[in-house]
């Protein structure tokens, strides 16, 4: 059956939060987190809830905490449900990424996004950011229309040999595609795991490191459940999987998930026109000629 993250309505009136979206699809029961992930750092910096399906990390002045997938994947579509730091949160950032490597290896492939933590009434600020062989420097930020402190939302990634879309509550808010060259920046070979985590950034999150972090409201606590990965899982072998193949035989690797539809494309449109604050694309002191990549996109503000 093919499954497409598709809005269900496109874009709303200017100022109106858009419409809460439907994906079509079933899935198991999910497993506790403690089956798709183990922590790395300070274990008594988690907490867990009694049916093990949502965890708790924090941070203190003293260390913050992250997890990672056992798993590693090659494409498909990866969703979490996060709760962010609420109130005073200046300094903080709340990641949640996929990563070819258990560390910031210089030739790694990478898809972010980064919550960046402000000043209570100020809104919080999510960062994306694309990395092949070790290149990063396709950011863009942007604000959100909903409180993200106030209750757990979905953010997620779908990732084929021809698109990254970031998804917020099943709304695209940016595409990121490949071409039959195909694009240099573009991360297709390398297997990724999955990584969150809570840490200390107040030398830049906030300001550019204006606003730092107030630790006397702290310990700081993210929250995280209903982790899905409806992806090609990397064997412990050398050899890659069948499904690493572009076969079709998933939702995922199929027509309709190589492109934005209409809908998609309006609401990522409405997206562009609001809610982004930086783009990497238009800034010509960093980049005096427009990236490759840039010219790819199929949303337009």
């Amino acid at each position: 059956m093919v499954c497409w993250a598709r809005p269900c309505a496109s874009v709303l009136l200017a100022c109106a939060a858009i419409a809460v979206c439907c994906f079509q699809g079933a899935y198991a029961a999910a497993p506790s987190f403690g089956d798709n992930f183990e922590i790395t750092g300070a274990e008594d910096h988690v907490k867990t809830s009694p049916d093990g399906q949502t965890w708790y990390l924090s941070l203190d002045n003293k260390t913050g905490v992250g997890f990672q997938t056992k798993q590693k994947y090659l494409f498909g579509w990866f969703s979490m449900k996060l709760k962010l730091v609420g109130n005073d949160s200046a300094g903080v950032v709340t990641a949640y990424y996929m990563c070819s490597d258990l560390d910031a290896a210089p030739q790694r492939d990478e898809l972010d996004f980064e919550f960046l933590g402000n000043r209570t009434g100020e809104p919080y600020i999510i960062q994306t950011n694309v990395y092949r062989s070790g290149v990063g420097g396709r950011e863009m930020r942007h604000t959100l229309w909903f409180d993200p402190t106030a209750d757990f939302h979905s953010y997620s990634i779908l990732w084929n040999p021809k698109q990254i879309v970031f998804f917020v509550d099943k709304v695209a808010i940016r595409e990121y595609r490949n071409s039959d060259k195909p694009n240099m920046f573009f991360p297709i070979a390398k297997p990724m795991y999955v990584f969150s985590s809570i840490w200390n950034a107040d030398d830049w999150a906030t300001r550019g490191g204006l606003e730092k972090t107030d630790w006397t409201k702290g310990p700081f606590v993210s929250s995280y459940s209903d982790f899905t990965a409806d992806a090609c899982a990397w064997g412990a072998g050398p050899a890659p999987p069948a499904c690493a193949a572009v076969t079709g035989d998933s939702w995922w690797d199929q027509p309709p998930a190589w492109a934005l539809d209409k809908g998609q494309r309006q609401d990522a449109g409405w997206v562009a026109r609001n809610l982004v604050i930086y783009d990497y694309c238009d800034d010509r002191k960093r980049f005096p000629a427009v990236p490759e990549e840039c010219n790819l996109r199929t949303t337009t503000s």
